[in-house]
């Protein structure tokens, strides 16, 4: 089997004028020719996507006082569990950098407008993108006589990380990571790494946007996630990256892919941001469709305000599921939490859920404001939502896409 295509090069981040307060990110996935390009970013063959195309990232950097301060992001996208799925999955932009827009716009916590985003308009921000399937964790490779992919989440981390060091991180006094889904997962798992590379004198925390995805049955009784999670670690290699811990308190290494066990060992201080009513695992975790043959579900899962009272009443399981699994986080020192009762997936990342004038609020606080808080130690960071439909100020984001687990 010959070298990975596409190895030797990594998509350089190169950042544009910011246009009506929305900074543009330019992706480059060929090697500049001009040797004196300030963005000419490269990384070693390992670490490749699931087709094997170089990975990728986009970088806006800093300036004044956020000049030395790094806000790094994990792409969500969904995962994939078997051959057939990830092939696919190649063929896209989740799976290939080929496939990908070169152009990036940073709104929401990535924006460099301080009316947008106050704390972290002026750092550097940085946009991993998401294209193995595993939410930055595989270390596998799949062949056979017609198919070839790469489980390189792992590497991919580590490779962009170490890049990274050469362009300022390694001189950075604050850090942030986070991501938003199956991004937020991998911040869960990549939070503490980050601290031991980084040393004990730079400020390092971490959050997740509706990353918090739960071990729950559906509501036919079958555990749909737990399979997934279980064929995804198995066929990605993802159980030697797990927290050791972890895993030495199971005898099941796909438990440790699950946030509510992984979260006990994480050390690094973390934020969890998520609906207490998350679209995607509403629709794919507790009524995916293989559960509601009949589509009993589908006018619920498209409009929060037909849903039955029965229905309402599963939700509120939901709810109350994703509470008991948070109990354990509450008391944890440094830790933050902003729970609201909106069905939405992902609201950092969006201008209108982050920081507008109606945001979605707790307690008369937006999302930006309680991060900030608990970032920079500024008071209070703990809010937890009344339960649907109490909360007014709720967007309630329903995706058109119904497709399955991995086509999130």
């Amino acid at each position: 089997m010959g070298p990975p295509r596409g190895s030797g090069t990594l998509p350089a981040a190169v950042a544009t004028a910011g246009v009506a307060g929305v900074v543009a990110i330019i992706i480059c996935i060929v090697r500049l020719r001009d040797p004196s390009a300030a963005f000419d970013f490269f990384l070693p063959a390992p670490a490749v996507c699931l087709d094997g195309s170089p990975p990728a990232y986009h970088l806006h950097r800093g300036s004044g006082a956020g000049a030395r301060n790094w806000l790094l992001q994990f792409e969500g996208g969904g995962w994939c569990n078997d051959v057939r799925s990830c092939a696919e999955r190649a063929g896209t932009r989740r799976g290939s950098t080929r496939f990908m827009a070169k152009v990036e716009f940073f709104t929401g916590i990535l924006s460099n407008r301080a009316a947008m985003n106050p704390d972290f308009y002026n750092w550097n921000r940085v946009k991993l993108r998401y294209c193995d399937g595993g939410s930055f964790m595989g270390d596998s490779i799949y062949t056979n006589s017609s198919t070839v992919l790469y489980f390189s989440g792992q590497r991919i981390w580590d490779a962009i990380i170490t890049d990274l060091l050469g362009k300022g991180l390694a001189r950075a006094e604050k850090v942030l990571l986070s991501g938003c889904s199956a991004g937020g997962l991998a911040t869960f798992f990549h939070c503490d790494s980050l601290k031991e590379r980084l040393g004990g004198t730079v400020t390092v925390k971490c959050l997740s946007d509706a990353g918090f995805f739960l071990d729950l049955s559906d509501i036919s009784g079958n555990n749909t996630i737990r399979q997934f999670f279980s064929s995804l670690v198995s066929l990605q290699g993802v159980h030697k990256n797990l927290n050791m811990d972890c895993l030495n308190s199971t005898d099941n290494a796909y438990l440790c892919f699950f946030p509510q066990f992984a979260l006990p060992n994480i050390r690094t201080p973390f934020f969890i941001l998520n609906s207490a009513y998350d679209v995607y695992q509403f629709h794919h975790i507790l009524v995916p469709p293989s559960s509601d043959p009949r589509g009993h579900w589908s006018h619920c899962k498209s409009d929060p305000g037909a849903c039955s009272t029965p229905q309402i009443a599963t939700l509120q399981g939901l709810r109350s599921a994703m509470l008991s699994s948070l109990k354990q986080f509450e008391s944890k020192p440094k830790a933050g939490m902003f729970i609201n009762s909106c069905f939405a997936h992902c609201q950092s990342e969006l201008q209108d859920t982050w920081f507008a004038p109606n945001s979605p609020l707790i307690d008369n606080k937006k999302i930006v404001e309680v991060v900030g808080d608990w970032y920079f130690e500024r008071g209070a960071a703990m809010e937890i939502d009344c339960a649907y439909p109490c909360d007014s100020t709720c967007h309630n984001l329903i995706p058109f896409d119904q497709n399955g687990i991995s086509g999130a």
